[in-house]
């Protein structure tokens, strides 16, 4: 498990380097060996989160293990508000509406300071608005038949970035999928390219975004999986409160 937490980041810049131009410990992107690989990962999502695939033109799956149980994965989760140790929220700046993940709004370098506000401005300045994101479903506790103790938060996103569906899933590893570590996490986005099936078919859009997406979403989880191994181990072996070690991993002074 990992000794310290990853490093907090302070500024644009940091988050440059830690999300975008560091290369990530683990490749975490799952690559379909086949159509009908992909087919299986489909009617998969749909069984266990009651939403679609098909009408998407890109499925774009990544994968971590981390050695906590899946449901300590789940609450560290459930605290995501934009932390910059594991997302880079100089950037994209993360807002939760009344402080719930019900309600998202992503914008560009956090400008405007009050994106729920009802002030219009000029048009071009939606171009910092990246993304809403509209909870469909938070799953807290697996459902009965689950064997696996899933638990997922599924979003329905618009806005200027291409993405309409997101969800953060994870589950208990199964051995017999050659699972090793205690849980698995998945990150799933499925998107037409701002609407359009026909320009998610182009070779040179598909590469571009995806080049970008999956190196800060590979960071993005790599970070993440460093933080609850630290929480987990610190929760296990100090006797540590665990809101004492969030306070802690969040601080970049703390966090070094």
């Amino acid at each position: 498990m990992s000794k310290h937490p990853p490093s907090g980041s302070t500024g644009i810049f940091s988050d440059m380097r830690y999300f975008f131009l560091n290369k990530p410990e683990y490749q975490t992107k799952i690559r379909f060996q086949s159509e009908e690989e992909r087919i299986v990962y489909r009617q998969s999502i749909l069984q266990r989160t009651g939403i679609g695939m098909n009408e998407y033109s890109v499925l774009n799956i990544h994968r971590i293990g981390i050695e906590t149980p899946a449901t300590f994965v789940f609450e560290e989760l459930l605290k995501w508000n934009g932390d910059s140790s594991c997302w880079p929220n100089h950037i994209a700046k993360v807002t939760l509406k009344d402080g719930e993940l019900q309600n998202i709004k992503v914008n560009l370098f956090g400008w405007p300071k009050n994106p729920f506000s009802h002030k219009k401005g000029l048009s071009v300045l939606n171009l910092f608005h990246l993304f809403n994101m509209t909870a469909l479903k938070i799953q807290k506790t697996p459902a009965p038949f689950d064997f696996d103790n899933a638990r997922f938060l599924l979003y329905e996103c618009s806005g200027g970035y291409p993405i309409g569906v997101f969800s953060m899933y994870v589950r208990s590893s199964i051995p017999e999928r050659g699972e090793k570590e205690m849980s698995q996490l998945f990150m799933m986005v499925g998107f037409n390219f701002y609407g359009s099936e026909k320009l998610s078919k182009l070779n040179i859009v598909n590469k571009t975004w995806q080049a970008i997406h999956n190196r800060v979403t590979s960071n993005t989880m790599c970070r993440f999986k460093q933080l609850c191994e630290w929480r987990f181990e610190k929760f296990v072996n100090g006797g540590i409160h665990i809101s004492e070690l969030y306070n802690q991993s969040i601080s970049p002074e703390k966090s070094g």
